[in-house]
């Protein structure tokens, strides 16, 4: 075996660091003596300095394979900054052209180069691998090595290839890192890069810094997060939105509340990306609004908040992007806002794909849950998930322990679902023990005759809310364990059954009930009772209006604005347009009155306003009313705005009425000449004019089968148009 170089005068000599971090030094030595290496180390543990380093000290040219042309970029500026010469680290990828290609490749040759950073899809092309041939390889780092598997949440097909490749160029010592990777990922990335053997290094997953909490996702969620941001004035922070079009909407509220925010997603042009991520490093802006497609990479320690405005599709995912928070040690808070209609949303895109990759999707989506659901110390659930045991009871620094819950005595049901899974021979998961203890004759169930197991049932008088945490508060205890190679199959652990034929106290605390009265396109006002004497008066006041004008009180405000009314208990027209179906040509016409009545209201009644954060609301689909107003000035036929507009025409329709509902006059008489009998039109006209609810049901059943609903709809946005506008 090679002879122990001492390591600290070359990090010294190189880097200009006193000491190693961690394993870093245990790590380089193990490579340097020619060993396959395993390094799982999280984000900011000093990772890249594992390959840097021994590719400066060994013969030839290290191989690096990294995913992002973003992170090579920054990595071989690192690099190339410790030396006086250039040529020292190369990047080889789809964004050089000819010239620098054959600078690369001249480099590498000389020996100057003793990193080259390639993309997988670079390093499996036939003429690199013909170049490569020639070059004596120190290594090969496979950085980012959770990309390999399937399980990992960032899986890449072409790294699949990696080892095939090395095959073909020529055998080396392999080093594969990632700052992610629970029990099933690492056997994965090992088997397919050919190094079951290699030696592990593991570093704790532990951020003591960083503190976790999962809040309710509810209609009021924007004003929540500004609401924080403000509290945190100056601090920079990350948001992370699962799809492209709620970053944009996001950062779109947030500038016009005044925050310096942006929104970065992979959909934008690489220069408005670069520049956003600079803005962002050089604190030109306090707030990125993102996709999962930002962060590999950025190097910013002081990020004190990062926020998931929807759930992540899997715990690693969450992970590696709550650690883009607090890196140099200070304060980070990590708030992820969970609504389980949001899991069912994200289980729905998963149909079109494999089944397989269904499975696994839902396996990490059901972990997820199990995470934000849990009242047990999130720290400790993240850990376990990562294999890594969290001794103490209580972290004080995440919500389930700065307010924990009461505990409950759970050792007859854990006795139920160890005897359970014992009894289907340890070969389901979780979802099928539950509907057995219950005695749920599930198709499945029956079909593997299980419902006629004496087992079967056993649990039917426990509360069945008690199962999902029991297992869950089992599998940290260490009585059940998943399978690694068949993800998700319980096994009985030795402590499992040792607990069955002795068992003992274990106490649990019962999951969260998130309740769902989240709706992702509803009201923007929830969480302040409604006012009913304010309402009643509100309701007055319109009929009475209503009479005098002659027209049906609907048309002046519908009944769910006169509620938001009651609620956020708006006093001047500004105000009044953050109230959902109220335009500025409502507000104008109809408006002052009803915030007279309510400021009124509120000083005979000494009431606060909910005045502390008036949240400025950027109107959403803006651009498409803009088009669709223009469109109907133009007099194009609205099947024709509809087909460019990608809508069908009933969509077009719920558009043009919310445009007329909020008070902007439209004339689609050109359309109703063309496609309606002029009777027909006067009819439908004439029972609005009479009915006193603008209710669709209500008209089809009054005006019978003579007419058809876009008909009648279609007359309706004529008459509100024309009476209320």
């Amino acid at each position: 075996m090679a002879k122990k170089i001492d390591l600290t005068e070359k990090l010294k000599h190189y880097f200009g660091f006193d000491t190693f971090k961690g394993d870093q030094e245990a790590i380089i030595q193990n490579l340097l003596a020619g060993n396959d290496t395993f390094v799982l180390m999280p984000t900011g543990g000093g990772k890249s300095l594992c390959y840097q380093l021994p590719s400066l000290i060994m013969e030839g040219t290290a191989i690096v394979i990294s995913p992002l042309i973003a992170l090579m970029k920054n990595q071989v500026d690192v690099v190339n900054g410790i030396s006086e010469e250039e040529g020292l680290a190369h990047y080889l990828n789809s964004s050089l052209n000819k010239a620098a290609i054959q600078q690369v490749i001249d480099d590498v040759r000389c020996g100057k180069t003793k990193l080259l950073y390639v993309a997988p899809e670079s390093l499996n092309k036939d003429e690199n691998v013909a170049f490569l041939k020639e070059v004596k390889i120190s290594f090969y780092a496979i950085d980012e090595a959770h990309c390999i598997s399937e399980w990992g949440h960032d899986f890449r097909p072409e790294y699949r290839n990696i080892r095939p490749t090395i095959n073909r160029i020529g055998n080396a010592p392999v080093i594969a890192l990632t700052a992610t990777a629970t029990d099933k990922v690492r056997t994965d990335i090992k088997k397919s890069l050919g190094i079951m053997d290699a030696k592990e290094f593991k570093s704790s997953f532990n951020r003591p810094n960083l503190y976790y909490e999962v809040r309710q996702k509810s209609n009021d969620i924007d004003k929540q997060i500004i609401k924080f941001i403000k509290q945190n004035q100056g601090k920079s922070g990350i948001v992370y939105c699962l799809s492209r079009k709620k970053v944009e909407e996001l950062a779109a509220v947030l500038q016009a509340n005044e925050i310096k925010a942006a929104a970065y997603h992979a959909g934008l042009d690489s220069q408005t990306r670069s520049q956003t991520q600079d803005d962002f490093l050089m604190e030109r802006i306090d707030i990125i609004v993102a996709t999962i497609a930002f962060g590999m990479g950025i190097d910013k320690p002081d990020v004190r908040f990062v926020i998931h405005y929807d759930i992540p599709k899997s715990l690693e995912g969450y992970y590696q992007e709550t650690g883009r928070a607090g890196r140099d040690g200070g304060e980070g808070m990590c708030i992820a806002f969970y609504a389980y209609k949001d899991l069912q949303k994200l289980e729905k895109f998963m149909e079109g794909k494999p089944v397989a990759e269904q499975d696994i999707g839902r396996q990490l989506l059901q972990e997820t849950a199990a995470y934000a659901e849990s009242s047990v110390c999130r720290r400790k659930m993240l850990l376990h998930y990562f294999g890594e045991e969290y001794k103490e009871d209580n972290c004080h620094n995440c919500d389930n322990c700065v307010h924990p819950k009461e505990k409950r005595e759970a050792k007859d049901a854990l006795l139920v679902v160890l005897e359970a899974v014992l009894a289907v021979k340890e070969n389901f998961r979780q979802d099928y023990i539950i509907d057995f203890v219950k005695g749920r004759p599930t198709d499945d169930i029956t079909s593997h005759k299980h419902h006629l197991l004496e087992e079967f049932g056993a649990g039917e008088d426990e509360d069945p809310k008690i199962w999902n945490p029991v297992i869950r508060q089992a599998l940290i205890a260490g009585y059940l364990k998943k399978d690694v190679e068949n993800y998700g199959l319980l096994k009985v652990t030795s402590a499992g059954k040792k607990f069955i034929k002795n068992p003992k106290s274990f106490m649990i605390v019962e999951d969260t009930d998130f309740k769902d009265d989240y709706d992702d396109e509803g009201s923007e006002a929830t969480g302040s009772a409604l006012d009913p004497a304010l309402y009643s008066m509100l309701k007055d006041l319109r009929k009475n209006m209503a009479r005098k004008m002659e027209v049906p009180p609907y048309v002046i405000f519908q009944d769910p604005s006169l509620e938001q009314m009651a609620t956020m208990f708006p006093i001047t027209l500004q105000e009044l347009q953050n109230i959902q179906g109220v335009g500025a040509g409502k507000a104008k016409r109809y408006g002052q009155p009803f915030c007279d009545l309510i400021r009124r209201h509120c000083e005979e009644n000494d009431i606060e306003r909910p005045e502390e954060l008036r949240v400025r609301t950027v109107a959403k689909k803006s651009m498409l009313k803009v088009k669709i107003i223009q469109s109907i000035d133009r007099q194009v036929a609205l099947d024709d705005i509809a087909n460019a507009q990608g809508l069908d025409f009933s969509e077009l329709l719920d558009e043009v009425e919310a445009i007329v509902y909020s008070g902007t006059k439209l004339n689609i008489d050109y359309f109703l000449d063309e496609v309606m009998d002029e009777d027909h039109v006067d009819d439908i006209y004439e029972y609005f004019r009479e009915s006193d609810t603008d209710s669709l049901d209500a008209a089809m059943e009054e005006l019978g089968s003579d007419y058809s609903e876009d008909e009648i709809r279609l007359v309706r946005i004529k008459f509100l148009s024309e009476m209320a506008n």
